[in-house]
């Protein structure tokens, strides 16, 4: 099964992007919801976080994600020890979840991950889709879906690559600048992914 990977900063307009995948029939396996689930349900990965974050990790029995952020979002050290635990568990997840049986007839999947490129994840995927948008306007999305304040909407930017160094390294790009017709953009792609597993 190929597997073709969807990414793009934060506020960027990924969902939006998988969405329209998704109305073409192509499997979308969200990586930051999966991880959620693995490190609310995976009982050696919750040791492992609470071994490296401290047990205010977990409140109530789950993930305590604004106060997880508020310690690794600071800490780069932090945040990639972090990820060192959790993205091998997800990267496993994903393959499994590519290659279940309700899936095999499906031309492609794509794995969605806002940091594909920053974790040197494309090496394992068939393809890589950039979503691209303004900063102001990803900046102005986020304070609005989210609550955050601009200084922490620059701050989770920062942790992630610009897309000026991401657009070399990926093979579509989807320009999510207003101008341009997301739906036209996401048709044409998925036509040239199948046509290369056609050839």
């Amino acid at each position: 099964m190929k597997i073709i990977g969807l990414t793009g900063g934060i506020g960027s307009g990924k969902s939006v992007v998988a969405d329209l995948f998704r109305t073409l029939s192509i499997p979308v396996y969200e990586s930051d919801a999966r991880a959620k689930l693995l490190m609310n349900t995976n009982a050696d990965l919750r040791k492992k976080i609470e071994a490296l974050v401290g047990p205010q990790s977990y409140s109530n029995g789950e993930i305590n994600r604004p106060w997880m952020a508020e310690q690794v979002f600071g800490n780069k050290d932090l945040l990639q020890q972090l990820n060192s635990i959790v993205h091998p568990a997800v990267q496993a997840d994903a393959i499994t979840w590519a290659n279940s049986p309700e899936l095999v007839n499906s031309p492609y999947v794509i794995k969605e991950s806002a940091i594909l490129l920053e974790e040197n994840l494309a090496e394992q995927l068939d393809g890589i889709i950039l979503v691209v948008a303004p900063v102001t306007v990803r900046i102005e999305r986020v304070m609005k879906r989210d609550g955050m304040t601009n200084a922490q909407v620059e701050e989770r930017i920062q942790h992630q690559w610009t897309d000026e160094k991401k657009i070399p390294l990926s093979d579509y790009v989807v320009y999510n600048d207003g101008e341009r017709s997301i739906i036209e953009q996401v048709v044409d792609i998925d036509r040239m992914i199948r046509a290369t597993i056609e050839n």
